[in-house]
């Protein structure tokens, strides 16, 4: 299994549990727990810890992957869930100690977009790594290095503290219409440590899944978990208080399975209900992952964040639009022709300062339609054809509509549900403000 299985497109899995739950019904007491909210507290903000550890754990499991190894993903591959088909693409987990830097050499990109994202444990973008943000070192070496650390790094090298002995590196080199240049780049990118730095192990962590999340459990080993990578949370200290506090209740067997049954039948279908309908937010039924990648006091909104979209990257570098249901609120199926018409003004290649992207996958495999033109995505290099007028229709069906010229239609599944997922990089002020969304999906009738 590669990471893509459980960190993406757990959308429409968690849309559905959470909107097959009762709303307005009150929860039920237990005299055991009195102060519910403690537990629903403890249990949100430390899932989104979990599901990282869980990450790593999946990650290190790979043939070949270690720290400090870049992972170069195949460009353009489509066998994993919701691919990003845009971008050739690099990973790799980094682990420094009090002496050891680890040293990543990013090499010059020119006329694509291009970035390295830095992430810490919890999943907090640390930095992301390209000309915007460094312009006057736009690429070569950048020194990664621990908290506090005073080891002497490269001349040549921006040195980087990170917010704990190990970060998670994701890379992405634009494909463009040069998807074998982007692939040369994407390997150019090099990473190593500085010597043998001492390595911690994941922290240990029960396995849980998306659709049934984890219980108890989570609170079976607080001390290590917690002491294994630093919050930059402004409320982490109160937070972990709380989560201590249930992890003392954990280990009395007389409250254990009451604490457990809270958490499976209350405290997680209002979090997945949250995750998928609260945490971002909602216009013509698309989901905007606004406010992700650094996320202040707001662990409710980092733990969804982990959850449907892990190592989520700040808002600067990328918004996502995802939508599961049509304008009449009717959730999107093969058996039916969808249309997406953009006015002259509000295509998405006005409101990106680099590129964008919409791909489709089907439920609940949340992988591309096979089919036989290969047709999985479009971006602003598909030379989509535009209407008289410059408005811009994309069809989403299993056959083509005389509707929408053919050279605009991403095939769809007969009778199977899928999903959409608009991706908008490096987008413009109003998006960021939440002033832009694709309009509805009309089904056409």
């Amino acid at each position: 299994m590669n990471r893509h299985v459980i960190r993406n497109s757990v959308f429409i899995a968690c849309f559905t549990t959470a909107m097959g739950l009762a709303i307005g019904v009150a929860p039920s007491v237990h005299a055991e727990f009195p102060d519910r909210q403690t537990v629903t507290d403890a249990y949100v903000y430390l899932l989104g810890r979990a599901i990282a550890i869980r990450q790593e754990q999946t990650d290190l499991k790979e043939p070949g992957i270690d720290y400090n190894v870049i992972k170069y993903n195949p460009a353009g591959s489509a066998d994993f869930v919701n691919p990003n088909l845009d971008v050739a693409y690099l990973e790799a987990w980094i682990a420094v100690d009090d002496k050891t830097p680890v040293l990543l050499e990013v090499p010059e990109v020119k006329g694509r977009y291009y970035t390295a994202q830095i992430l810490d444990e919890w999943g907090e973008v640390i930095t992301n790594l390209n000309e915007r943000n460094y312009p006057t070192h736009p690429f070569g070496k950048f020194a990664f290095v621990a908290p506090g650390s005073t080891a002497n790094v490269p001349a040549d090298a921006v040195r980087i503290e990170l917010h704990s002995r190990k970060a998670k590196l994701l890379g992405r080199v634009e494909l463009k219409t040069d998807p074998a240049g982007a692939m040369a780049l994407q390997k150019q990118f090099k990473l190593a440590p500085l010597g043998r730095p001492v390595i911690q192990p994941a922290a240990q962590m029960a396995s849980f899944g998306n659709k049934e999340l984890i219980g108890v459990e989570l609170f079976d080993n607080v001390e290590a978990v917690l002491a294994s990578a630093l919050d930059v949370s402004p409320i982490a200290a109160q937070m972990q208080a709380k989560v201590r506090d249930i992890g003392r209740q954990a280990k009395d067997a007389g409250q254990r399975q009451a604490l457990d049954q809270l958490i499976k039948e209350e405290v997680v279908p209002q979090f997945l209900k949250y995750a998928v309908t609260q945490s971002g937010v909602f216009q013509n039924n698309w989901l905007a992952t606004l406010g992700t990648g650094n996320y202040g006091a707001d662990y409710w909104r980092r733990s969804s964040a982990n959850l449907v979209g892990l190592w989520a990257n700040a808002n600067d570098e990328v918004i996502y639009f995802v939508a599961t249901r049509d304008a009449d609120g009717q959730p999107l199926n093969g058996a039916n022709d969808y249309v997406l018409e953009f006015s002259a003004a509000n295509r998405p290649d006005a409101v990106v300062n680099a590129y964008w992207s919409v791909i489709l996958v089907d439920v609940p495999d949340y992988r591309v339609v096979k089919n036989p033109l290969n047709r999985f995505n479009f971006n602003s290099d598909s030379g989509l054809k535009r209407e008289a007028d410059g408005s811009l229709k994309i069809l989403f069906a299993a056959k083509p509509n005389a509707a929408v010229p053919e050279s605009n239609w991403l095939p769809s599944a007969p009778g199977r549900g899928f999903s959409l997922t608009l991706r908008t990089y490096v987008p413009k002020d109003l998006v960021k403000r939440g002033e832009w969304f694709p309009p509805a999906i009309k089904r056409l009738k």
